[in-house]
């Protein structure tokens, strides 16, 4: 199956997936995918992600992370579409809830969260926001 937005379709299979509670999720795998789980793991949105190797194509697991049933993540948000293009300079570069989510960059040095690129006075393509 092909799908026109990737990225828009791995954070609605883990937004669901989050509403209805389940352990883990299913994604098919991509370098950028596997670049998003890294982060999502990295600042503590998600437990665990492993890539399971098939025959038509490889797909990642993300496990996800609740506290007292409360889910790790309580929203995601997909800014730069196929159709609408988001960048922004490093001085832009926005601040989720006050510090408390984060957004997702894509840079000239790889995929990096919005205040790593700050630190490495990059700008970029905001992905999508996690808070």
């Amino acid at each position: 199956m092909t799908v026109t937005d990737p990225i828009a379709d791995m954070l609605t299979r883990i937004r669901n997936a989050v509403m209805v509670g389940h352990d883990s999720v299913l994604i098919p795998s991509s370098q950028m995918k596997l670049s998003i789980a890294k982060i999502l793991k990295d600042e503590g949105f998600v437990d665990r992600y492993e890539v399971l190797k098939g025959k038509p194509e490889s797909m990642i697991k993300v496990h996800l992370k609740y506290s007292d049933e409360q889910p790790a993540i309580l929203g995601l948000e997909r800014v730069s579409k196929p159709g609408l293009r988001v960048y922004v300079e490093r001085r832009k570069i926005p601040r989720v809830y006050g510090g408390l989510g984060i957004a997702i960059l894509s840079t000239s040095r790889g995929i990096m969260t919005g205040q790593e690129a700050w630190r490495q006075r990059l700008g970029g393509e905001i992905l999508c926001y996690v808070w």
